[in-house]
């Protein structure tokens, strides 16, 4: 019961991810990016520092992590968060969201050379069949229908003007950030890195908009707008990031990354329940997929270990 109660508090903030990415989606058209991106940061900031004390945790930052510290905050703050909101205003679920999902193939990577975090090959095997599934939900269907030889070539450079190698630099951004944030709470706790990250990490995106909208902060937002920012802010940053953070200092780095291949499944899902949207056969497919590469990735050595027990086995026989 412990077992699934922790893995569930692990997919926790993927789901609001997917969820938040679709809630941001008609505020960035009507905001713009910059704003948005501010927004989502500075009150989910300030929320988790109020919140410390409540949860019996320090405000204090070491000295000795103040250098990561910085680096962490202008990657995975400032530069992550002003890349989503950009590709968001121009792209929807699609192409961008495959790019910015593919991020566990490079966190494992990282993870590999930096900690040496072990991946075999059925871990490989679930990671691409992850890739694969986050294309089936997300790619363009001109372009899946090219690949499969079922249509007319598809233009790469039209689906390049839609705002997707904003997507791609905002998945290099949170692989990297998610590599520095366990130097930078190397001797900081790191709910309270993460709320201090948010808030200094909004500062230029405060200015850059400032002197980009005359200074003119308020957008004509109804309630209804405003109700989503707040979600996408207290629930989709707060909370998501702080429990990210939290779980990506404590537990393998690449199993847990790897979930972020549920974000589109439950950003999909979220529209289904709102919109009535219904998942097309591929969809599904792709849903199954990416359930089979959590599954893989996070019990690869399970999976790995008696098949390597039985190869040594039978070398042992054959050599005697």
């Amino acid at each position: 019961m412990f077992a699934i109660r922790r893995w569930l508090l692990m997919v926790l903030p993927f789901a609001l991810w997917g969820t938040a990415m679709a809630a941001m989606a008609p505020l960035v058209v009507s905001g713009g990016p910059v704003l948005v991106a501010c927004l989502r940061l500075l009150p989910a900031g300030l929320a988790l520092l109020i919140a410390l004390p409540f949860l019996g945790r320090s405000w204090t930052i070491s000295t000795a992590d103040w250098g990561w510290f910085l680096l962490f905050t202008v990657v995975d703050a400032s530069l992550f968060q002003i890349f989503l909101a950009k590709g968001l205003a121009d792209t929807g679920a699609g192409l961008g969201s495959v790019l910015i999902d593919s991020q566990p193939l490079l966190v494992a990577l990282l993870a590999r050379s930096l900690f040496g975090e072990a991946i075999n090959p059925i871990g490989w095997l679930g990671l691409m069949l992850g890739l694969v599934g986050i294309v089936c939900l997300g790619a363009p269907p001109e372009l899946l229908r090219h690949w499969w030889l079922l249509g007319q070539p598809a233009s790469m450079a039209s689906l390049w003007d839609q705002g997707e190698a904003w997507m791609l630099a905002a998945a290099v951004a949170m692989a990297l950030g998610t590599v520095l944030s366990r130097y930078a709470c190397r001797n900081s706790d790191p709910v309270a890195v993460t709320g201090f990250h948010m808030v200094l990490g909004s500062v230029p995106l405060l200015i850059w908009h400032g002197f980009d909208r005359s200074w003119a902060f308020w957008p004509d937002w109804t309630s209804f707008d405003w109700a989503l920012m707040a979600y996408a802010s207290l629930l989709g940053s707060a909370v998501a990031y702080g429990m990210f953070f939290w779980f990506a200092n404590r537990v393998e780095l690449t199993s847990f990354s790897t979930l972020a291949f549920l974000t589109p499944v439950f950003a999909l899902a979220s529209g289904g329940l709102w919109l009535g949207e219904r998942l097309q056969l591929l969809q599904w497919i792709g849903v199954g997929l990416v359930l089979i590469s959590v599954v893989l990735v996070s019990q690869r050595r399970r999976f790995w270990e008696p098949t390597s027990a039985a190869s040594e086995v039978m070398r042992g026989g054959i050599g005697g």
